[in-house]
């Protein structure tokens, strides 16, 4: 990691300890283990640190779920495990970090006030290669779709179904989201009912 990316790791650990309300640069830089002239170097504001963090961590599990996705691919190993892999990482990953921080819906109910442009972006981004993934998985003979199903509706839904869960007001426990994002991809990419015969 760079220094810069380790000041990030700092800045996240911080937010996730004390909060983004209570927080100011100051108390920032000396939770970082940085001068404050340091961290105006990088960041003008508290709201600049907390949107980088909120950048950082969005590359961090983007690279990270399509690099395991890649991994369960090349490894022969079967459309749902990839990916649940995929969603866990991407999402689960930030939700199992964030669940152990007292300030938790304090974050994020800041994340969304502060970030969207950037999770916006990280969406975007991660969604088309979600979906170069899965089209190299359907070009192998594991997966086809119903018409008039495409594969960039079939990443849609999988991903509004991974943040559904991340948001559910009977949100999974850290140990037991791997296996609600696997339920859910299931229900979507098999289907869970059939119409009843009239």
């Amino acid at each position: 990691m760079s220094a810069y990316e380790v000041l990030v790791s700092n800045i996240t650990q911080s937010f996730l300890d004390h909060g983004y309300e209570a927080m100011t640069m100051s108390k920032l830089a000396k939770y970082c283990n940085i001068t404050r002239r340091g961290l105006y170097h990088h960041f003008s504001s508290k709201e600049e640190a907390f949107q980088a963090m909120v950048r950082q961590n969005n590359q961090r599990t983007r690279q990270g779920s399509l690099s395991e996705g890649t991994r369960l691919f090349s490894a022969g190993a079967d459309v749902l495990d990839i990916v649940t892999a995929v969603l866990d990482v991407r999402y689960g990953d930030t939700r199992r970090k964030l669940v152990l921080s007292p300030f938790a819906l304090e974050v994020n109910d800041y994340a969304f006030r502060l970030c969207r442009p950037e999770m916006v972006e990280a969406a975007t981004v991660f969604q088309a290669d979600f979906a170069a993934l899965l089209q190299q998985i359907m070009a192998n003979g594991q997966l086809t779709l119903r018409p008039p199903i495409s594969v960039e509706t079939v990443v849609q839904l999988l991903c509004d179904g991974a943040r559904g869960t991340n948001q559910s007001f009977f949100a999974p426990s850290p140990e037991d989201i791997t296996a609600r994002y696997r339920q859910m991809s299931q229900a979507i990419l098999y289907g869970c009912a059939e119409p009843a015969g009239l």
